[in-house]
């Protein structure tokens, strides 16, 4: 289940930078005027880790390098619901607890990510966080 992380680093008084964390998934989601402008959804363990980024005024990018289909759409088959990609089944249980609102933009965003781009082209190898991001881990 995704835990919020209180006392993120915030910058901009405009844009407000929450965290969520458990076992395989760090998300960390901006918001503007209570909007989701922007989130980076990290997901696998350590040296396979991988991220799908999203924001309002640059759309998506993903990162990290795939191993055998494990991204945001890579086992879907042509006509399976998205709700069978099992790593839109693994964040849809593990968010269950988040306000409903935000649970369900994220949602849809990686619903249209994965129909947009199921072979989550990567464009680079190894998945790097931001500074504010690094610090603020979990070990």
């Amino acid at each position: 289940m995704l835990q919020e992380i209180l006392d993120v680093m915030q910058e901009d008084p405009a844009v407000q930078r929450r965290w969520f964390h458990d076992d395989y998934f760090d998300l960390f989601v901006m918001q503007s005027g209570g909007e989701v402008s922007g989130f980076q959804l990290c997901y696998g363990i350590d040296t396979s880790e991988q991220a799908l980024v999203w924001s309002r005024d640059h759309g998506y990018f993903h990162d990290g390098t795939p191993k055998s289909g494990d991204v945001i759409g890579g086992r879907l088959n042509s006509g399976e619901p998205i709700e069978a990609d099992p790593i839109i089944a693994r964040f849809a249980q593990a968010a269950e607890g988040m306000p409903d609102g935000l649970r369900l933009t994220l949602l849809e965003r990686l619903r249209e990510f994965a129909v947009q781009d199921a072979g989550g082209s990567a464009r680079r190898k190894r998945f790097r966080r931001a500074a504010w991001q690094a610090s603020a881990r979990k070990t």
